[in-house]
């Protein structure tokens, strides 16, 4: 099958179950897993006008809403993060996507500081694997012990829900500070901090149409010490928020730049989304019954992956 705007001629499988496998494990994390998606249309399917970058964002739109569904119903979304996330990244998003067009169809040497950048938070995030902290530590163990006792209660059936102590309880948000409680436990933390994180990873998400997820879920969990339990659904709805605003600025500015194809493959970003929407609910109902060890060391693998591939891209 012959993709009209992108040019790429595949089967028309192939997106949708490469889309699956990537979401299921990247979800957990609260990524998108967009970021390993736009590497696979440029060098796979050689799709690689600037159009790659809004085609990659429609597969957030259609993608995240079931794993976000997931965590909503579970309560483990932590709602004053998520509209600061929101706030933050939208702005940036548009910047993004203009300098995207306009200054970087081939953007190397932006590819190299972002490179810079996720390997400094994959390193940051390892180091807090090897020498985590006591409180997240003694979290991560009751949490845990929880899931293995409603595992065990379930008989090898998902349980269906988390007990009321293991929801994101918000405790206190103002213009300065955020705080909320997750299994007995407060997280305290300055809301322009994030404001300021989210901005800049806007711009970045904007410039190549991975919706922020990959490095600001990481950030979350490795510099400001919050449970990655928590941050994995603000993240994703702020990828969701965003991808649309993304969307829409690439369509809008499309007719400014009739020399090349700015407006996203739709039917390809489509198919890439029906795919994400099985992975990424699987992966949302699944990740209270995987240790969060296990997810920080997913996160981190992705972003040392990404982070050495900008790198060695940029000498290549």
């Amino acid at each position: 099958m012959i993709f009209p705007v992108s040019g790429v001629e595949t089967n028309p499988a192939v997106p949708f179950l490469v889309a699956l496998v990537v979401s299921f494990f990247t979800s957990m994390g609260g990524v998108s897993g967009a970021f390993l998606l736009l590497p696979f249309q440029v060098s796979v399917l050689g799709f690689t006008s600037p159009a790659v970058s809004p085609t990659n964002l429609v597969f957030n739109v259609v993608a995240i809403p079931s794993g976000v569904y997931r965590y909503i119903r579970e309560g483990r979304m932590a709602w004053p993060l998520t509209w600061v996330v929101i706030a933050a990244t939208l702005p940036g998003v548009f910047i993004g996507a203009f300098l995207r067009i306009q200054y970087l169809p081939d953007p190397k040497a932006f590819k190299l500081f972002a490179g810079c950048v996720l390997l400094y938070i994959g390193l940051r995030l390892m180091n807090d694997l090897w020498r985590p902290r006591p409180s997240m530590k003694a979290l991560e163990a009751k949490f845990s012990e929880r899931v293995a006792a409603m595992k065990q209660a379930s008989r090898s059936r998902v349980a269906a829900g988390l007990p009321p102590e293991a929801v994101v309880c918000t405790k206190k948000f103002t213009a300065t500070r955020i705080a909320y409680e997750f299994y007995g436990e407060c997280f305290e933390f300055s809301t322009w901090g994030i404001f300021a994180l989210s901005f800049i990873v806007g711009i970045v998400g904007g410039t190549y149409g991975i919706g922020g997820g990959a490095i600001i879920a990481p950030f979350f969990v490795a510099v400001f010490g919050l449970p990655v339990y928590t941050v994995a659904g603000a993240a994703l709805m702020g990828t969701f928020i965003t991808s649309i605003a993304g969307v829409g600025f690439y369509m809008f500015i499309a007719p400014w730049y009739p020399q090349q194809a700015v407006s996203p493959d739709w039917l390809l970003g489509i198919l890439f989304g029906l795919g994400g929407i099985a992975g990424m609910y699987l992966g949302a109902r699944t990740q209270k019954f995987v240790p969060a060890k296990l997810i920080k060391l997913l996160l981190a693998a992705i972003l040392l992956y990404l982070a050495l591939n900008y790198i060695i891209g940029y000498f290549r």
